[in-house]
């Protein structure tokens, strides 16, 4: 690949930017992602299968660079052992509220305790559109 990998964080609508500018402001330092979607590329703006290391460029929905991360970790949890550092670094108040919402955002899938994601950590490198 001789471009940055990207990866584009999701939002209520087109206009909904809050995840890359949680990611800016650094109140943002971890996602998720099922194991399943996690390896998989998902268009032109996401590219899956981030690995410890890489410099990523961080799209809005409206297909605009909005800054670049550094993944720093990249790691398997289970959903009802949901680390401090995961949910905190997503932006949650707590592990249930991580739960609640990955059940709410993913309905197509039986979220039970055993189930598995990706987190990638990560930390700014540059923000490029404010």
């Amino acid at each position: 690949m001789s471009r940055l990998k990207r990866l584009t964080f999701w939002g209520a609508d087109e206009d909904d930017d809050s995840l890359p500018r949680a990611v800016m402001e650094g109140r943002k330092t971890v996602t998720a992602d099922t194991v399943e979607d996690y390896y998989k590329p998902y268009g032109e703006y996401g590219d899956g299968s981030y690995a410890a290391g890489d410099l990523i460029e961080v799209y809005d929905l409206k297909q605009r660079l909005r800054c670049l991360i550094r993944a720093t970790k990249v790691e398997r949890i289970r959903f009802g052992n949901i680390p401090e550092e995961v949910w905190r670094g997503e932006g949650f108040a707590s592990a249930r509220e991580f739960q609640d919402v990955h059940i709410a955002c993913l309905p197509q899938y039986d979220l039970h305790p055993d189930f598995e994601f990706v987190t990638l950590h990560f930390e700014l490198a540059e923000t490029i559109l404010p």
